[in-house]
């Protein structure tokens, strides 16, 4: 089945909630395996980069595009990192993120690294 950006992040607004479940890594990889590519499993969020390579997602940069997933390392108090993918105006993780990619107030203080990631 060939990618589609589309259907993945339609997803992932389908089975958002209100409020994080603590299990964006899941919600995010079960999104992008509805929108035609299948993952390999991870514990951490975190560690969800050299999946999404393998399955041919490559490093972008600039402005996000629908079906983008972001990979963010740790911020204090959140050790196993975060992931979440662009609908096309909000990310999503297992939760609708309304101020932009990083999850949370701990995230937007630390600013850790991340790597944004695009199919071809």
């Amino acid at each position: 089945m060939p990618w589609d950006p589309r259907g993945a992040a339609s997803r992932a607004e389908q089975r958002s909630r209100s409020t994080s479940q603590g299990r964006c890594a899941e919600y995010v990889r079960l999104a992008v395996e509805a929108g035609g590519i299948v993952l390999s499993r991870h514990a951490d969020a975190k560690d969800y980069g050299r999946s999404l390579e393998d399955a041919g997602f490559y490093r972008a940069n600039g402005e996000p595009q629908v079906g983008d997933v972001i990979v963010i390392q740790p911020a204090p108090g959140h050790a196993h990192g975060h992931m979440a993918i662009y609908s096309g105006s909000i990310w999503i993780s297992d939760f609708k993120q309304l101020n932009g990619f990083y999850p949370g107030p701990a995230y937007r203080t630390a600013r850790p690294s991340y790597q944004i990631y695009r199919h071809n």
